[in-house]
């Protein structure tokens, strides 16, 4: 897994790029990166795109001076932390941590 940050010269925004292995989402067919920064919302998530390595790729603009707590979806059912991140929250949902990624 691998978290990728790309700051602006010009605006306070940092395009986020997120990368998970092959081998650390078994057969997963549909990935989606959810996280305070969608609200949650399966619905606008956005949907990782395989690689041709087998790796599963998605990039997002948030904005810098933040931190923001994510997971990953796949295949609508089994929730996923991000090993690279840059720590854990608790959930509050659950007793599982959520991934922070901090701009």
């Amino acid at each position: 897994m691998a978290i990728v940050k790309q700051f602006s010269k010009s605006k306070p925004v940092c395009k986020v790029t997120f990368t998970i292995a092959a081998d650390s989402v078994a057969d997963a067919k549909d990935i989606a990166l959810l996280g305070e920064f969608n609200g949650w919302n399966l619905e606008t998530a956005a949907k990782l795109k395989k690689q041709k390595d087998g790796s599963f790729k998605t990039s997002v603009e948030l904005e810098a001076g933040k931190t923001y707590q994510f997971r990953y979806l796949l295949d609508g059912k089994v929730w996923a932390n991000d090993t690279a991140a840059d720590g854990f929250a608790p959930s509050g949902v659950s007793s599982e941590e959520n991934s922070v990624v901090a701009l």
